[in-house]
């Protein structure tokens, strides 16, 4: 198996440990009484990022697509975007989760990258969805599936801080806090 290739199925083996994490806490908070929200848009969510998987290996198939000197940029982008993943999960623990899952009472995380970014997460994952396709070329998947993530982060943040704001004055408590570019407001 080539370098793409297993770069490839360890970025996918990562996601699925994730689901896993994901599932586990779904599972602590609906036991203390939490709710979903956005259930209808999931399986679209689900499906595009299944999709990208499946047309960065066609692409890459495709182009015959290997590791060049210019995979080393995008390479450091997507490898700093592990990190604040890492953080973000870390810093969100238990609360952390795939799908929307609020509990009721609880106060939302403003530590971490949460003091200066509502959502570094989603930031993470348009650096990868962007940045994983380059470091192999693969430029169609990079540009199509950037364009259908917007798409599904417009539905998914609306449908998430609508749910937070149930909870609390979410919008309220994080008014000073960019959702993407950690720019205080005044």
């Amino acid at each position: 198996m080539s370098f793409v290739y297993l770069f490839i199925v360890l970025v996918i083996v990562q996601r699925i440990a994730e689901v896993g994490v994901a599932k586990s806490n779904e599972r602590w908070m609906k036991q203390r009484g939490a709710f979903e929200a956005g259930e209808s848009h999931y399986p679209v969510m689900v499906a595009l990022h299944s999709c990208f998987f499946v047309a960065l290996l066609l692409e890459v198939t495709l182009k015959d697509s290997s590791w060049t000197m210019w995979s080393l940029l995008p390479l450091a982008v997507f490898l700093v975007a592990q990190v604040i993943r890492v953080w973000a999960l870390l810093t969100l623990g238990r609360f952390w989760n795939t799908k929307i899952i609020v509990l009721p009472g609880a106060e939302p995380v403003k530590s971490g990258p949460y003091r200066w970014i509502r959502h570094p997460n989603y930031v993470v994952v348009i650096i990868e969805i962007l940045f994983l396709p380059l470091i192999f070329q693969a430029y169609v998947t990079a540009i199509v599936f950037s364009l259908l993530n917007a798409a599904m982060l417009l539905v998914r943040i609306k449908a998430e801080e609508e749910a937070l704001d149930r909870n609390g004055k979410y919008s309220e408590k994080f008014e000073q806090v960019s959702r993407f570019v950690s720019i205080r407001k005044k």
